[in-house]
């Protein structure tokens, strides 16, 4: 552990080769995340992005349903693609509506699933040859033939080996082509259920889990689709990428009409907008809940991540847009789109918005407030005492209100969210002073959430907040998040969070030109996130907060291309019960 005024001391050769708490496993020591393999049962799609710390995942297949032993825990599938009637070629392409094509080939050839990842393909797959950043699907086209690929769907034509011999789907726009033909082969599922997409910076998670509480409570039967679980009419299933790729994402709404899902909320990212992952999705109801800096790695400026996230709203939209008043991008968008159905919500009475908090408290048990709207007034008990949850409360209920649920199961909707996985989640072991682990990940998030934090200190009492940036992501953000991290604590403690390919001492020399000469007694190094941890916890004192912030509901921590068991909650868990406390859940 470095202060502010060592900083250059610890460059010391740490970093990923070993890190440096002895209470550590290092990254080569611990056991490691394997990636799923196909099972017997041949549900590939649901395995195969599994991080396994158990080795293969036990599989057993019973019909319509699926059992997975991943690690301890005990995971049912429904139904999976294999299940699904096959369709040939000339039928899929005679429905596209998103892309002009062109079709060489076999028109008679029967596909029985879409793919893009050639190291999945299986016999009868239409195979899409997608572009990517680092590589091209088109050199992957020979391997899905010889796995038995159906057809290929492609950018410019293949002429020679054996992929030459399949009937050829051409379009101009791959991405969107993959998803409009995902959509079609999957008999567009999202028209038979109310979808709801939730887009934004920051609030996505938390606005889809309140969503969904409370359509549950309104009698729907519902799914919600995210960052941290994709959950079926009440199975778990773990997540993958926020939004999945189309061809998956369709697969799942598919299972989801089977299983007799009425209502859906699904976080889309920015990511999954630019790269046409909901193309062909109809929403029901979209959400916006705010804009800030990140992912300019991949957007490159604020601009074009703004124009991402507008896409939500441009298509595919059969109903009313939820945007956040007191958000100026959304703002924008509802200036921009002047023919949106727009319900508005917003912190700040002023605003004049659809749907207001007023009476606003907090307590030790959580937060109560007044909801103000065109359903009335009714007062809500969130168990989430942190300003943001409210305002993603407020969008939450903006869903209810476009879907025609009453107020009574808004409320009660909320009240029974006891927690959200890695969003402002108490780590109790009956210790005098607060822990709380936040995937607050941006400069914009990290200010909101010890915001919220420095309510709870109490008087006489410190904040004290651990946090490190990701590796291979927006590099910019690197000395904001540092600031806003000294800015709005007591103290904070910088460290590492998932270095990936990069060298975690290169990432907190960029984090700190963000800091200055008069900061040095407001921060501390320890590039071993357990150690910083650790420190942080073992300098509370009664009355104290304590934020972890950046992985949330993260269970491993990747760097040098592996990935080890590492979970914020259990770390902290495990240091206070080092101190002494282990009265669990008190």
């Amino acid at each position: 552990m470095f202060r502010g005024a060592q900083r250059r001391a610890y460059l010391v050769p740490l970093g990923l080769v070993r890190v440096a708490s002895s209470r550590c496993a290092t990254l080569w020591g611990a056991e490691r995340f394997r990636r799923g393999t196909r099972s017997r049962c041949g549900c590939r799609r649901h395995h195969r992005r599994q991080p396994q710390g158990q080795g293969r995942p036990k599989t057993e297949c019973r019909g319509q349903t699926e059992t997975s032993l991943v690690g301890n825990q005990r995971v049912t599938h429904l139904t999976t693609r294999n299940d699904h009637e096959p369709i040939v070629v000339d039928r899929l392409v005679s429905q596209l509506t998103l892309v002009d094509w062109e079709l060489r080939g076999d028109r008679d050839a029967v596909i029985s699933g879409v793919e893009y990842d050639s190291r999945q393909v299986s016999a009868g797959d239409l195979f899409c040859c997608i572009p990517g950043l680092s590589s091209d699907g088109h050199d992957f086209a020979q391997e899905a033939a010889n796995a038995g690929a159906a057809a290929l769907l492609v950018e410019r034509w293949i002429d020679g080996g054996p992929a030459a011999a399949l009937p050829q789907i051409k379009a101009p726009a791959p991405r969107l082509a993959m998803a409009d033909l995902a959509c079609i082969y999957y008999g567009h599922p999202s028209r038979s259920m109310k979808v709801a997409g939730i887009t934004g910076t920051n609030g996505k998670t938390s606005t889809a889990f309140m969503t969904e509480s409370i359509l549950r409570h309104a009698g729907f039967v519902t799914a919600v689709v995210g960052t941290v679980e994709t959950r079926i009419a009440g199975v778990v299933e773990p997540a993958g990428r926020t939004t999945p790729e189309s061809p998956d994402l369709q697969e799942l709404f598919w299972r989801m009409s089977v299983a007799g899902v009425e209502a859906v909320a699904i976080e889309v990212s920015s990511h999954a907008l630019e790269l046409e992952r909901t193309a062909g999705t109809e929403f029901a109801v979209a959400v916006f809940t705010n804009l800030s800096q990140d992912h300019l790695d991949f957007h490159r400026t604020m601009e074009d991540y703004y124009c991402s996230k507008r896409k939500l709203f441009e298509r595919g939209l059969a109903g009313p847009a939820v945007l956040n008043a007191d958000d100026p991008w959304a703002v924008r968008i509802s200036e921009e789109l002047p023919g949106l159905d727009a319900i508005t919500y917003s912190l700040e009475p002023s605003r004049n918005a659809s749907l207001v908090a007023r009476d606003v408290s907090y307590s030790s048990e959580g937060a109560e407030f007044v909801i103000d709207g065109a359903m009335g007034s009714w007062p809500v008990k969130l168990a989430i005492p942190a300003r943001f949850a409210i305002s993603n409360a407020l969008a939450a209920a903006g869903v209810a209100l476009a879907l025609g649920v009453d107020g009574s199961s808004v409320a009660g909707g909320l009240s029974a969210i006891r927690s959200i996985p890695g969003r402002f989640e108490p780590v109790r072991r009956g210790q005098p002073f607060l822990v709380v682990v936040d995937y607050a990940h941006t400069p914009d998030a990290v200010a909101s959430v010890l915001s919220s934090a420095r309510s709870r200190v109490s008087e006489g009492g410190r904040l004290h907040v651990v946090i490190g940036c990701g590796g291979d992501r927006d590099r910019a953000k690197r000395p904001l998040m540092a600031r806003a991290a000294v800015d709005g604590s007591d103290m904070a403690y910088l460290t590492s969070d998932n270095p990936r390919s990069e060298d975690p001492r290169e990432i907190l020399e960029e984090m700190l030109t963000g800091l200055g000469p008069d900061d040095g007694d407001s921060y501390a190094i320890e590039v071993d996130r357990r150690g910083a941890i650790g420190e942080a916890i073992r300098s509370a004192r009664p009355g104290d907060v304590v934020v972890i912030a950046g992985k949330g509901h993260e269970s491993g921590q990747t760097a040098g291309g592996e990935t080890i068991p590492f979970d914020d909650r259990v770390v902290a868990g495990e240091e206070l019960e080092h101190l002494g406390y282990c009265e669990v859940g008190n």
